[in-house]
């Protein structure tokens, strides 16, 4: 019903945005990630979903199609509503959100108001291949690094790495030459990631 509201932040609290739309002020729900970039008094445009359930009709607001897209990917599990998942997005913006899930790092999603190891558990199971598909197709079609870990076993490894240094914005060649030199095969992927993080912040 609503794709997006643009207009003027006229209240921000924990959790809520206000945005003024021609003298209408739409309530949305926010992470605490978007409320950070918004500003009284300026101008916002917040994509919306619109939660609607027998009596409730409510409206979620993110900043961008990132916030948006982890937020439907995360309703879409068994367990997790709207409000947990935006209580998630509050502790783990997209890119964290989406580091975690892709090594199982279940810690910080229960950071989280009301989410317990078993739905963090549930998200990782469910949303780590919806994720990292894509930069794991790119980085299993890499030549270099990713083929001779391969030849070693260790190609599961190497991939997600790729894949969540892909996530935080590298290229895949900036990933695959922060593992020059790291004996990947023997590695867990977050050591692997650490290390090139590491390595990628020095240069």
């Amino acid at each position: 019903m609503f794709y997006y509201v643009e207009g003027t932040v006229a209240l921000l609290q924990q959790g809520l945005a206000v945005i003024d739309c021609g003298g209408v002020g739409y309530a949305c729900h926010a992470s605490q990630h978007t409320v950070g970039k918004l500003k009284m008094g300026a101008r916002a445009r917040l994509l919306t979903y619109l939660n609607v359930r027998e009596d409730i009709f409510e409206l979620y607001g993110f900043i961008d199609e990132e916030e948006l897209s982890c937020f439907q990917m995360m309703i879409g599990v068994s367990g997790v509503g709207p409000k947990a998942a935006l209580s998630i997005l509050s502790v783990a913006p997209p890119d964290r959100l989406a580091l975690s899930i892709i090594t199982g790092d279940e810690k910080l999603l229960t950071q989280a108001p009301g989410i317990g190891k078993k739905i963090a558990q549930r998200i990782i199971l469910e949303l780590r291949d919806k994720m990292s598909r894509e930069q794991l197709e790119t980085a299993s079609g890499a030549s270099g690094v990713v083929a001779a870990v391969a030849a070693n076993g260790g190609i599961n490894h190497t991939q997600e790495a790729v894949a969540a240094l892909m996530v935080l914005g590298y290229s895949q060649a900036e990933a695959l030459h922060a593992m020059d030199g790291l004996d990947a095969a023997h590695l867990e992927a977050d050591e692997i990631i650490r290390q090139c993080l590491k390595k990628l912040a020095s240069q």
